[in-house]
């Protein structure tokens, strides 16, 4: 392949999920996908500073061979040394470059993990808020139908002026007029009827939303929490990423240096240096891509924790174990979330409720029987004769009265029988969307499910890769050091180093965001909200 310029990549705004990184040797710009893929990171000497916790964390120069560390020189014979005293030639058979230390870049001795991000996230949604003023109205519901519980008593105080005129005289008989009425009364009503026919359903039928309410406040903290664990593990991926790139920089620096090298001594080409240079230029471009994306993520941690300006966020928690297996078949995983899940739940609740609803109303359809007593206290009395005495005035007098009456109005039927059936009509809908909402946790349990066991696949897997793609970058720099490859080999395998940090970072990350949404699918990580 003859030799030629390599291109720089065409800017354009990166992808939250992309890396790019330049393929030296060629012009093809490789993206490589941050999203779905994992690593065992190498590593970085200096921790990053807590003034600066989005930073990559830089990499202190290693043993020679290694990236980051300087590379060998290999003069021709009777040229003068390299100005850099740090480059020595590396002869054949000389033993390969150590490797990188590993360490874990998500523990920095801050005070988050997936665990307080989650539960602080859930403390602060503003969604769990609104849903508790929802709980809280409901609560008022009951408060109403428990209250059509207590006989109605009502009270009624007044006072009447009449017209004056010349009362009919029946035989020198007249009935005096008395014009100033004042009167207290009160009333007891007892709806018999109603206890059995609307109040108890009506009373049901609140405690019943009242429920679906609080299951809704549950549902909305678990959302949030799990939202919150999934934001802080998409933090870890972006620091994690953002060391890979910069490790790919101190390689794309290292390339560089042994194409200069070789140049001198007539193994490589100008062509060759300036690939080296783009990849550079390249590189660093990744270092400042990857660094906003720290950024922004650690931004979307503040804003879901709802931070306070002035507070550090530093994460303190590790991908280097692996995570532990997830027990259960699909099947019963499947059947678990059908039957837990909070919102299948709050469905169910909510239809209770409207079906006690319907009973209530159509009570109303019915004649209604209900006891009363009532008393009257008047000046002057109505119910006595004659209101006034010998002496023409009148005075207090207090009456009472107890019964039973039956209403009815078609009226009443006619609207109760509506009533019922459009609240019936929307129960059916209930119905159909908790069918809806069950067949979405079969498929979001499955999805879950499949990804968990995706990802564990993916750690042993990338952890190969891993050690091939180390092993044959070692291979490849020595043969391009000693004349017996070229800069596009070597270009390779650096490119495929890069990919296989970045896929054992992915499968790690995968397997424990893929863990939080199967817990969130199944309704598990709502428990202990569940107070």
């Amino acid at each position: 392949m003859g030799p030629h310029r390599p291109k720089f990549p065409r800017q354009r705004p990166l992808l939250p999920f992309e890396i790019p990184m330049i393929r030296l040797g060629s012009s093809r710009f490789v993206a490589l996908w941050l999203v779905g893929s994992s690593v065992s990171l190498a590593s970085v000497a200096a921790a990053q500073s807590p003034a600066s916790p989005v930073s990559p964390t830089p990499i202190t120069p290693g043993a020679p061979g290694t990236p980051g560390a300087p590379p060998p020189v290999v003069s021709p014979p009777g040229a003068a040394a390299p100005a850099s005293p740090s480059l020595q030639a590396l002869p054949p058979g000389a033993p390969p470059p150590a490797a990188v230390p590993l360490t874990d870049f998500g523990v920095q001795g801050g005070a988050l993990t997936a665990e307080i991000v989650g539960r602080r996230a859930a403390e602060t949604s503003y969604n769990a808020k609104a849903a508790e003023e929802n709980v809280r109205a409901a609560a008022a519901k009951v408060d109403q139908a428990w209250a059509a519980f207590l006989p109605r008593l009502s009270a009624k105080a007044s006072y009447t002026r009449l017209s004056n005129f010349t009362p009919p005289n029946f035989g020198g008989f007249t009935i005096p007029i008395v014009v100033d009425q004042w009167s207290l009364e009160a009333q007891l009503v007892v709806p018999i009827s109603d206890y059995f026919l609307r109040i108890n359903q009506a009373y049901s039928a609140a405690t019943r939303s009242q429920e679906a309410a609080r299951l809704d406040v549950v549902s909305a903290r678990a959302k949030s929490s799990s939202d919150g664990r999934l934001a802080f593990y998409n933090w870890l991926r972006a620091r994690g990423a953002a060391v890979v790139a910069k490790q790919s920089h101190e390689q794309a620096k290292t390339h560089l240096q042994d194409a200069k090298n070789q140049l001198t001594v007539g193994n490589a080409s100008r062509a060759d240096v300036l690939r080296a240079e783009t990849a550079v230029a390249g590189a660093e471009l990744a270092m400042e891509r990857t660094k906003n994306l720290v950024e922004l993520t650690q931004r979307q941690i503040g804003v879901a924790i709802h931070s306070k300006e002035d507070e550090t966020l530093s994460p303190n928690e590790g991908i280097e174990a692996d995570p532990a297996p997830f027990v259960g078949s699909l099947a019963q995983l499947v059947s678990e979330a059908k039957t837990q899940r909070y919102e299948v739940r709050s469905i169910d609740a909510n239809a209770e409720a409207a079906k006690r609803q319907i009973a209530a109303v159509r009570g109303g359809a019915y004649p209604s029987l209900s006891a009363f007593a009532s008393a009257v206290y008047a000046d002057p009395n109505p119910r006595r004769f004659p209101q006034v005495d010998a002496t023409g005035k009148t005075e207090w007098f207090g009456t009472w009265a107890l019964g039973a009456q039956v209403t009815w109005s078609p009226n009443d039927t006619v609207t109760s029988l509506a009533s019922a059936s459009e609240i019936q009509a929307k129960l059916s809908n209930a119905e159909q969307q908790k069918s809806a909402v069950r067949d979405g946790v079969e498929l979001e349990v499955t999805q879950a499910y499949q990804g968990v066991k995706e990802a564990d696949f993916a750690i042993g897997s990338s952890k190969q890769q891993l050690a091939s793609a180390e092993e044959a970058y070692r291979v490849a720099r020595e043969l391009f050091l000693n004349g017996r490859a070229t800069s596009t080999t070597l270009t390779d395998a650096e490119t495929e180093l890069t990919r296989a940090r970045l896929e054992q970072l992915n499968a790690r990350i995968d397997a424990r965001t893929a863990r939080v949404k199967l817990e969130h699918a199944l309704g598990r990580d709502a428990r202990g909200f569940d107070r």
